[in-house]
């Protein structure tokens, strides 16, 4: 049976820039998004305020849904990625609980899209939607009879 990897990213931006985390892998320095794996018993919008937490210590709830990428990475690993995006009033300082977070940065569109240090194709992938995909509402992908939210088994209309 195919099994990929189900994973959540948020494009952040606030005053004209973006939010990339910073993480070194196999000595190189790369760039992405706030992003990592749904985790049992989360939601993907609980999952995705959850790695924006863990790896910039920004407390933020996805505001719309962006797209669903089916990737499959140069490993051959296949991979679900559903993008969200938040925006920010003002860019605000980070502080990473993720140790495989080195830094945040906040940069322009043209700095990241332009990056010869990207982990992967999809971080400029994701610039590109949130300038030309719509925003979708959350509930596009709403969870159904999940027993981990208020109400389920409360009967109602």
């Amino acid at each position: 049976m195919f099994k990929p990897h189900v994973t959540v990213a948020c494009v952040v931006h606030a005053q004209g820039k973006f939010l990339v985390v910073e993480e070194t892998i196999n000595g190189k320095a790369l760039w992405n998004q706030p992003a990592g794996h749904l985790e049992e018993n989360e939601t993907l919008v609980q999952a995705a305020t959850r790695e924006l937490w863990e790896e910039t210590g920004i407390h933020a709830v996805p505001q719309h849904f962006i797209r669903l990428h089916q990737w499959i990475a140069p490993d051959r690993t296949p991979f679900l990625r559903f993008l969200f995006a938040i925006e920010l009033s003002e860019t605000c300082a980070t502080e990473p609980h993720d140790d495989d977070i080195d830094r945040c940065l906040w940069l322009t569109a043209d700095e990241i899209l332009n990056a010869p240090n990207l982990r992967s194709p999809l971080v400029a992938e994701s610039i590109r939607c949130w300038h030309s995909t719509g925003r979708l509402p959350l509930d596009v992908i709403g969870e159904f009879n999940w027993p981990f939210t208020e109400g389920v088994n409360g009967g109602g209309a």
